[in-house]
């Protein structure tokens, strides 16, 4: 293992920890105890979750970040210490220094004092973004358009500040809004001495990240369909771990006897998510062009990539994730079971949109009911030929006032009493929520001030 000794003829060693916030622990600690890595590397953040931290930070300023790093970090920290390995994670989101102040903590508590834990700032650009006044990738009008309901506004930027805070000694790295495969292209970088303008050799990091950022999907995990894909003891599924060379060679393998699989299969479907232009994938680091990549099986649940894999410059400008408020949803379901079931449920759709429509005059921009089971996932069709026993009516509209989202949960809230006989509604615990659009937009790489801020537990 490297373990920091910065020499090239070394194996890097990274763990992929997670895959959004609330992941399963298990993998990640199996990883540290027996997968003999130098780092493990925690994804928290996409899009949708970003802006769910912004609105989390909103009701509860002081917080905003992952609220599974503190669990996170008592389970795996202690080992991680003993062993060497370094931590990264983008368990930020919009609160980097919240992030890092309660990790400080966790680490005393452990008796774990003396551990630096870095907090990279930075990506939080609303300012810079109302002056710049750019244009808005969906909608193509400017920015000023939203006024005041534009709330957060967060650049994906590069690998070079988590690099900066490695090489003062961090323990534990926390950042905001990275680019999700900058966290593993980062350590690749401080461990390797790689150039800065080394397009090729970076592309191949930014590669293994993307393979990377949905840890277990790389081993099986959303990979499983049987028959056809038969992906074994799935119940503990581990997480990949990537072996690299100075060079840029790489494989993919994970902790021993652990389930699930690796193959160039799961490589390659992992390759393709999310991936638009396989010879243009723009990263704040480099474009990376894999449109000739290859992967092949080396040995049982080792798979090296193969192939060509080629870089170019990194863009001008970096993508910057925008949080707009866009009024309320609310959403329940009622379930009916039993003969008849689908009738009583389109009897009580009906009762609830003639109530919303002319009683309580609802003003809403949306409003949709779909039957589980039946609509729900691929819009209005018949119902099947053999009655279905069990329907779930599904009621969600949107509006601007939280008073107005009232109305739709009220009824939804007095349906049984005053509807068709039903079994019980399952409403979510939050049934009104507020809504955080999301957006996009770029904004001139030099116009990004990251900063490294290093404290001692």
């Amino acid at each position: 293992m490297l373990k920091d000794s910065n020499r090239a003829d070394h194996l890097l060693r990274l763990g992929a920890g997670s895959a959004c916030p609330g992941e399963r622990i298990e993998p990640a600690i199996e990883l540290v105890e027996k997968g003999n890595i130098d780092y493990i590397i925690f994804d928290s953040l996409s899009e949708s979750e970003m802006l769910a931290f912004e609105r989390h930070k909103m009701s509860q300023p002081g917080e905003g970040y992952d609220t599974y790093t503190e669990r996170r970090l008592r389970r795996i920290w202690p080992e991680c210490a003993r062993r060497g390995t370094r931590i990264i994670g983008n368990m930020g989101a919009a609160n980097p220094r919240g992030a890092q102040e309660l990790a400080i903590e966790v680490a005393r508590d452990l008796g774990l004092g003396g551990r630096k834990v870095a907090a990279v700032l930075g990506d939080n650009v609303l300012s810079s973004i109302r002056e710049l006044d750019p244009i808005v990738n969906e909608t193509q009008e400017r920015v000023s358009v939203f006024g005041d309901r534009l709330i957060a506004a967060h650049a994906y930027i590069a690998a070079d500040p988590i690099v900066e805070a490695l090489q003062q000694g961090a323990d534990l790295v926390i950042t905001g809004r990275v680019g999700d495969a900058s966290l593993f292209l980062a350590p690749m970088i401080h461990a390797f001495g790689w150039k800065a303008d080394d397009w090729d050799l970076l592309a191949k990091g930014i590669v293994l990240g993307h393979l990377f950022e949905c840890a277990g999907q790389v081993t099986g995990g959303y990979f499983a369909d049987p028959p056809y894909k038969v992906v074994p003891e799935l119940h503990r599924l581990g997480f990949p771990i990537g072996e690299i060379s100075a060079d840029g060679r790489m494989v993919i393998t994970k902790p021993p006897n652990s389930g699930g699989v690796v193959s160039p299969a799961t490589c390659a479907e992992q390759m393709l998510y999310e991936t638009d232009d396989p010879a243009n994938y723009i990263e704040a680091d480099v474009v990376a062009d894999f449109s000739d990549i290859g992967f092949e099986q080396v040995g049982l649940d080792r798979v090296a990539i193969a192939g060509t894999v080629r870089g170019k410059p990194k863009p001008e400008m970096l993508k910057v994730n925008l949080g707009v408020r866009e009024g309320f949803r609310a959403e329940g379901t009622v379930f009916y079971a039993g003969p008849g079931a689908y009738e009583r449920a389109e009897l009580a759709a009906d009762v609830i949109r003639k109530r919303l429509e002319q009683v309580t005059h609802l003003k809403a921009d949306a409003l949709r009911f779909d039957f589980i089971g039946i609509s729900a996932l691929y819009g209005p069709t018949t119902a099947a030929d053999k009655p279905p026993w069990e329907v779930g009516l599904r009621v969600a509209g949107r509006t601007q006032e939280r008073a107005e989202a009232w109305k739709i949960m009220h009824e939804l809230e007095t349906i049984d009493n005053n509807g068709p006989a039903a079994i019980g509604r399952g409403l979510r615990s939050e049934a009104i929520t507020e809504i955080l659009g999301y957006y996009s937009t770029f904004i001139p790489r030099e116009m990004v001030d990251t900063e490294v801020i290093v404290k001692e537990a």
